[in-house]
C-alpha cells in the first residue's frame, strides 16, 4: 500500500475518488498499518477546502484535521456549502464529528457601523460573517441563496483580472482570468472564485517570469514597489521554500491587492437578508473578530486599525 500515494488522491478530480481514497486510508489505520492519531479537545470550526481557497479538498480537510488530533471539524468556505455533503461523508468515515457552515461578505448600511473599518482589510462597511451549523436538511436553501452571489463574484473577479492585466502588460506577464484564474477554483461545481485565485494566478505567473529567490524579491520591490520586509522577505528571499506559491500570494495580497482591487457591492448580500437567512434554516450567526492588525501571522495583512476602537456598538 502507497499510503503517499493515497494521501495525494486525497485531492483528485472526482469526489468519488477523494472518498475512496480516504475510506482505504481510514481501513488501514483500523488495520493497524497506519498509527491512529491522538484525540484531541481542541475545536476547528472555520476550515476553508477548495471550495473556496485552500490547497484541500473537503476529503483532504477531513484527513488533515483527524492527524492534528481536532475533536469536531467545522466547513467554513466562501460564499459556498457546496463541499458540504462530501465534508459530512468524509467526517463519517473518518469517525470525526464535523459541522457545516458558510462565511461571507455582508453589507452593514443602515446598522451603527456602516461605512467602518470592519473585520475586512480592503472595503470598509463590508464585514465577513460565518454562518454556523447549518442543517443538514438546509445546504439546499443555502446554495440557492448565495447562487445568484457567486455569479455576481466571478464578474468582479472576471473584471480585476482585467485591470491587473493593465498593470502588468509591461512586463509580459498577463494571467488569463479563464485559463489561468478559473481552473484553480471549484466554481464549475458549485464553488467560489476569491481574490486569492486571483493573486495565486498572478503569483504563479511571476514566479515564471522571474523565478524564485533573489530575483524575485528584487522585482516586487524594485519594479511592483512592494513593501517587503520581516518574515516574508525570509520566506521569498528562499528558493527552496516549500510553501513559496503561497507565501508570495500573501505579500501581494498584503501589499498589492488594492491597486486593482475592485469594491464588492451586489455579491455582498444585505446583513439583515443576512440575519433573516440565518434564522430560516436554524444556524448561527456570527461575526469572525479580527482587531488591530500589528505584525500578521500569514503576512498577508498589512498594520491597520479594525473593531478594537468600537467594540461596545459592534
Amino acid at each position: 500500500m502507497n499510503i503517499d500515494k493515497l494521501i495525494g488522491q486525497l485531492n483528485a478530480e472526482t469526489k468519488e475518488e477523494r472518498l475512496e481514497a480516504l475510506l482505504t486510508l481510514t481501513a488501514a489505520i483500523e488495520g493497524g498499518r497506519i498509527p491512529r492519531p491522538p484525540r484531541g479537545n481542541d475545536v476547528n470550526n472555520h476550515i476553508h477546502t477548495s471550495y473556496s481557497f485552500s490547497p484541500y479538498s473537503p476529503a483532504k480537510a477531513v484527513w488533515m484535521s483527524l492527524q492534528a488530533g481536532l475533536a469536531t471539524a467545522g466547513l467554513m468556505d466562501h460564499d459556498s456549502a457546496a463541499g458540504a455533503e462530501e465534508f459530512i461523508r468524509a467526517g463519517e468515515i473518518a469517525g470525526l464529528l464535523t459541522t457545516v457552515g458558510v462565511e461571507c461578505r455582508v453589507d452593514m448600511s443602515g446598522t451603527s457601523v456602516a461605512g467602518r473599518r470592519l473585520n475586512n482589510p480592503d472595503q470598509a462597511g463590508i464585514a465577513y460573517v460565518a454562518l454556523h451549523g447549518i442543517p443538514h436538511t438546509q445546504l439546499g436553501t443555502v446554495r440557492e441563496f448565495f447562487r445568484p452571489f457567486i455569479e455576481k463574484r466571478v464578474s468582479r473577479s472576471r473584471a480585476m483580472t482585467e485591470k491587473l492585466n493593465g498593470i502588468f502588460a509591461d512586463f509580459g506577464i498577463l494571467p488569463d482570468f479563464d485559463r489561468d484564474v478559473l481552473p484553480l477554483s471549484n466554481f464549475a461545481d458549485g464553488g467560489t472564485v476569491t481574490e486569492r485565485h486571483l493573486l495565486f494566478a498572478l503569483a504563479k505567473a511571476i514566479i515564471k517570469k522571474c523565478g524564485k529567490g533573489a530575483v524575485l524579491v528584487d522585482f516586487l520591490r524594485q519594479e511592483l514597489g512592494v513593501a517587503l520586509s520581516g518574515k516574508p522577505a525570509d520566506w521569498l528571499a528562499d528558493a527552496a521554500n516549500p510553501f513559496y506559491d503561497y507565501d508570495l500570494l500573501g505579500a501581494l495580497k498584503s501589499s498589492f491587492l488594492e491597486r486593482f482591487y475592485i469594491p464588492a457591492a451586489e455579491e455582498c448580500p444585505k446583513v439583515s437578508d443576512w440575519l433573516a437567512l440565518c434564522e430560516r434554516v436554524g444556524g448561527i450567526s456570527a461575526y469572525a473578530y479580527l482587531g488591530d492588525v500589528g505584525l500578521s501571522v500569514t503576512g498577508d495583512k498589512k498594520a491597520q486599525r479594525f473593531e478594537d476602537a468600537f467594540l461596545p456598538d459592534l
